[in-house]
């Protein structure tokens, strides 16, 4: 997994956000990116991710790419394909990231399964491996299992702290609820200043995208599998 940057903002706080349960992270994300006017500063590139690029507003959007807010001085990274089997090398590649940034924390926006099936009022939970959750009120994960990207880099990353912000979600669908309870509950941790009352249509908007998104490169990928079939036969 290569890191390419145009840019070396120092200091810092970096935010993760990859498909997972509810693609609660990539909701997320897109939304941060929206909202804070991020720009791009680089990208993830390897010739194991899926070989898809996705054009917004007339540009090419890398798989997994890297923006920058310079006013709150965060850098995002945001996914927009499937990573299954490439976890240990993302977390490995984001612990370039935050060596070569000298990043204060790192951040992973994610959901968890829930058990609440009517989909309202669902909770938020943190982790943290310094123990800066105590600064959220919300409730702190003591049990559960952390899959995926955000596990890999609980488990890998130790030259820079991390933090994990957890929502309730339903797996079936991108979720875009859930999206927005990681979001209030990273304001409250940062202080950003994000306004509440569109965030949820917002979201509902960034949700349809992704969704549009991950259709299309599910496609693509299917196409490719039965040309490679048909090759072979």
């Amino acid at each position: 997994m290569k890191l390419v940057l145009s840019e070396k903002p120092k200091k810092p706080v970096i935010i993760c956000g990859f498909p997972g349960f509810g693609f609660v992270g990539t909701i997320a994300t897109e939304f941060l990116i929206s909202h804070l006017n991020a720009k791009t500063i680089g990208y993830f590139s390897s010739m194991h991710l899926s070989p898809i690029a996705a054009i917004h507003q007339g540009k090419i959007i890398q798989p997994i790419e890297l923006y920058y807010v310079k006013k709150n001085n965060i850098v995002i990274v945001h996914a927009l394909t499937q990573v299954t089997g490439r976890e240990w090398a993302i977390s490995s590649a984001i612990e370039d990231l935050g060596k070569q940034l000298s990043a204060k924390e790192i951040i992973c926006l994610e959901g968890i399964e829930s058990i609440n099936t009517s989909g309202n009022n669902l909770s938020a939970f943190v982790y943290s491996t310094n123990g800066r959750d105590k600064r959220i009120k919300v409730d702190r994960l003591n049990e559960g299992i952390i899959m995926g990207v955000s596990g890999a880099i609980l488990l890998r990353v130790k030259s820079t702290p991390v933090t994990c912000i957890f929502a309730e979600t339903h797996l079936s669908v991108p979720d875009s609820r859930a999206a927005a309870k990681t979001i209030e509950t990273l304001d409250k941790y940062l202080g950003l200043k994000i306004p509440y009352e569109p965030l949820l249509k917002k979201a509902e908007l960034f949700e349809e995208k992704i969704k549009g998104l991950l259709e299309k490169t599910q496609k693509v990928a299917e196409q490719k599998k039965k040309k490679e079939v048909y090759y072979m036969g």
